[in-house]
């Protein structure tokens, strides 16, 4: 497959962009893999590439029931960041950063990386004690972080409401300038043509319906285009685990499955050039490429299935956007979707060998997933390739829940929709 550069862009243009070939291979499934991946989103395939590219092994399916980027990873608000207090989230964190900043040189695919910083506001004395906090712990380990005042906020986010009379004034903030965003379908596509090109059967519309076990140990899938063999299999299914697990015989796992709204309004001229988080309530928005604000809020507050959300998010989301931009009332709501997402109990991910020999689980990733695609799956490669897992994510194993070794960043205790 040809390497994308200014050449095949120009020569393709040229003759009416007629003979770009597939990113990626409609591959049929084989009856054995050495490694089989459950899910076709960020994780999946990014912890296909890394397998090959980093482990050498390329003998790897990834089987999607549905298409690459229907799921999760193009159904967010693009957030990148490592701004975490606990050393065991702002470590993995960090390194996933480190693999963004160089993800499209790595992938040959323009991921559209942008560092434009995430800023946290504070709204109280105390909201600032735990910023200084929070950024002296990230400054300690190496990781860039900015406590700003109120006047630095000011010129940082000039449209933001700095008001006295603002219903929730900004007393400061916590800056992370590496931080920023990525576009969502253009990271699966990267990741799936980079793990394409390495020699990974990418197979779509392939939905698992049970495992096959032998000696004791899981030995493949079951799926509605044959069983398929593998001497490992990998799940990272988000807010589908419980329901995939469960056809592996694992009827209980600390994470819940709930719905998270986004949403994304007409497009404006260049208004908000950095993603800011709403300290009074739990709101983030930045402005796309395209132009349109990116915005969104908390769980709709029960679980469900269901890729969709319900109104009374869209009120409250909506008018945490018009605290803190009053500027934007007037602008049209474009289109809203929702994410399946898989709360954990304490806020944190699980990637891991287990629950069941030959099964590995990747998920718990409550509102965090898409910033971590390629840490995710870099880990998570590595614990599949040496059956153990790597320093940076010792700490998110499954049985921390039941060893009371929790990772609680948010302090909410073990209550999902606390995270």
């Amino acid at each position: 497959m040809a390497e994308y550069s200014i050449v095949s862009i120009m020569r393709n243009a040229m003759s009416g962009n007629r003979h770009w070939r597939p990113a990626w291979r409609a591959a049929a499934p084989k009856r054995a893999y050495d490694v089989v991946i459950v899910g076709g989103g960020g994780h999946g395939l990014a912890t296909a590439h890394y397998l090959a590219k980093e482990h050498g092994i390329t003998n790897v399916a990834v089987v999607e029931k549905g298409w690459i980027g229907g799921g999760n990873v193009g159904r967010n608000t693009t957030i990148v960041r490592s701004n975490y207090l606990l050393p065991e989230n702002h470590h993995f964190y960090e390194w996933s950063l480190k693999l963004w900043e160089g993800l499209a040189r790595d992938l040959n695919y323009n991921v559209m990386f942008s560092q434009r910083g995430v800023l946290n506001l504070a709204h109280t004395p105390a909201q600032m004690d735990i910023h200084a906090e929070r950024g002296n712990a990230m400054r300690a380990a190496g990781i860039d972080a900015e406590l700003l005042d109120r006047e630095a906020v000011r010129a940082f986010v000039p449209r933001l409401d700095m008001s006295e009379k603002a219903r929730f004034p900004v007393l400061g903030g916590l800056l992370q300038r590496r931080a920023g965003t990525a576009r969502h379908d253009a990271v699966a596509w990267g990741f799936a043509r980079a793990a394409d090109r390495h020699g990974v059967d990418i197979i779509e519309n392939c939905e698992v319906t049970g495992f096959v076990f032998e000696a004791g140990r899981v030995a493949g899938v079951e799926t509605t285009r044959g069983e398929i063999r593998a001497e490992k299999v990998g799940v990272a299914v988000a807010g589908s685990t419980s329901e995939v697990m469960r056809k592996a015989g694992v009827d209980r796992l600390p994470i819940e499955s709930h719905v998270l709204q986004a949403f994304v309004s007409e497009p404006l001229k260049p208004a908000l050039d950095s993603v800011v988080t709403f300290g009074a309530g739990h709101l983030y928005a930045s402005q796309s490429d395209k132009g349109g604000l990116v915005f969104g809020g908390d769980l709709d507050g029960f679980n469900t299935y269901a890729q969709r959300g319900n109104l009374p998010v869209v009120e409250e989301v909506a008018s945490l956007l018009m605290a803190m931009f009053p500027s934007f009332g007037r602008v049209r709501l474009l289109r809203s979707w929702g994410g399946l997402v898989d709360m954990s109990m304490d806020g944190s991910p699980i990637i891991t060998a287990g629950p069941l020999p030959g099964l590995y689980l990747n998920s718990g990733w409550c509102y965090g997933g898409f910033k971590a695609t390629p840490g995710s799956g870099w880990c998570f490669a590595w614990t599949i390739a040496r059956d153990e897992p790597h320093e940076l994510n010792r700490a998110f194993a499954l049985d921390r829940f039941e060893r009371g070794a929790t990772l609680d960043e948010a302090g909410a205790g073990p209550l999902p929709w606390h995270h």
